[in-house]
């Protein structure tokens, strides 16, 4: 994307481009600088078995703040690798939903059957709280408000907590409505009407985030298909809903694609086999390479909604409980503006004949540039 010079100052002050994906390169700080983070912070405690990662990429608007994620990764390079987009990712979804916060996340490498007490988490906790406020945590993949309550003994700087002991709870129920919201207008776009009744959804992955939608989509109406790993999530869904389970993902019909899961499902294998008109869902990362898969999604004539747009509806939830003033009225006015921000999106995707996901960075990417003049006083 092109940038005035005193653009690219402000940008190169805060340690902000643009790039899509960790390369191969020699050393982290390779990887660090082709995706400019901040801080990539490695925690270790023996006692507890407990290795964790925290990327901090980006604190222009505010403190870094994202959930923790716990994942038994094949290798450490995975999960640095994972660590650094899924931090990279919160800024965008941050910057775009209008928040005064950056870009973090965390990743505890490890069997969640295995190595999860409330000892590992609580140590997790001194560890956060060591950054001193520039990073905040809440859950995420593997993790709940019981695990905050856990962390919070260590830390004030979580969120996500109980609402027992002051918190906003899980921020779940807030994600999957903003993904509804922005896939209905996706639908507006697609079919003329915001309506999805009717409309044959797959959802892949039910698990927190993925149930709620389900919840939304037949409420509306919806034909849902789900598929998942996890026997007893899809036990779950299918004892509330009326729902068709699928062994397979992309050769399915269906009108609409939820990538509710891990990243990097839409990638040059499984695009071509996409029969769908839309991609909306809450995963993260949802493009294994941003350039190319973005554009092999426009050429094939699929709208896709940018993930970090469409799924900011839980980071909206966690930013309200952190600044102390959470209000849940608030946070769902606030949330059902994805529907608004997605439809400029499209709309500027088409006028440049660009990627949606490029138009959504780009308005991330202007006001980061815009409020970093602010505290540069340029």
């Amino acid at each position: 994307m092109a940038q005035s010079a005193e653009g690219r100052k402000v940008l190169n002050n805060y340690t902000m481009l643009e790039t899509q994906t960790v390369p191969q390169t020699s050393t982290l700080f390779d990887s660090m600088s082709n995706m400019d983070h901040e801080q990539l912070v490695f925690c270790h405690d023996k006692a507890t078995g407990l290795k964790a990662i925290v990327g901090i990429h980006n604190t222009v608007l505010g403190p870094a703040m994202g959930g923790t994620r716990m994942w038994n990764y094949a290798t450490e390079e995975e999960a640095v690798k994972d660590v650094l987009r899924l931090s990279r990712g919160m800024t965008f979804k941050s910057a775009i939903a209008g928040l005064n916060i950056g870009g973090g996340k965390a990743v505890i490498i490890g069997d969640v059957r295995k190595i999860k007490s409330e000892a590992l988490l609580r140590r997790f906790g001194k560890f956060i709280n060591s950054l001193n406020g520039k990073y905040w945590t809440a859950e995420d993949v593997n993790m709940s408000t019981r695990d905050m309550e856990y962390v919070h003994m260590e830390t004030p700087f979580v969120t996500g907590i109980p609402e027992s002991i002051g918190g906003s709870g899980d921020p779940s129920p807030v994600t999957a409505y903003g993904v509804y919201v922005g896939m209905k207008a996706s639908a507006k776009k697609a079919y003329g009407s915001e309506s999805l009744k009717g409309k044959k959804v797959l959802v892949q992955g039910v698990g927190h985030v993925g149930s709620y939608l389900i919840d939304h989509l037949i409420e509306e109406g919806a034909e849902v298909l789900i598929n998942d790993m996890c026997e007893d999530k899809i036990a779950a869904v299918t004892a509330k809903h009326k729902v068709k389970v699928v062994d397979s993902v992309y050769d399915q019909e269906m009108d609409i694609y939820a990538p509710c899961a891990l990243g990097a499902t839409l990638n040059d294998d499984t695009i071509p086999q996409l029969s769908c008109d839309i991609v909306a869902g809450a995963a993260n990362n949802q493009l294994d390479n941003e350039d190319v898969h973005g554009e092999m999604l426009k050429d094939r004539g699929i709208l896709y909604a940018p993930d970090f747009l469409i799924n900011s509806g839980g980071i909206i939830n966690v930013f309200y409980e952190m600044t102390g003033n959470y209000n849940r009225d608030k946070v769902y006015e606030q949330t059902e503006e994805i529907f608004n921000i997605c439809m400029n999106v499209i709309s500027h995707a088409e006028e440049k004949n660009v990627t949606t996901h490029s138009a959504a960075l780009k308005i991330a990417l202007n006001r980061i540039e815009a409020i970093g003049k602010v505290k540069l006083g340029c």
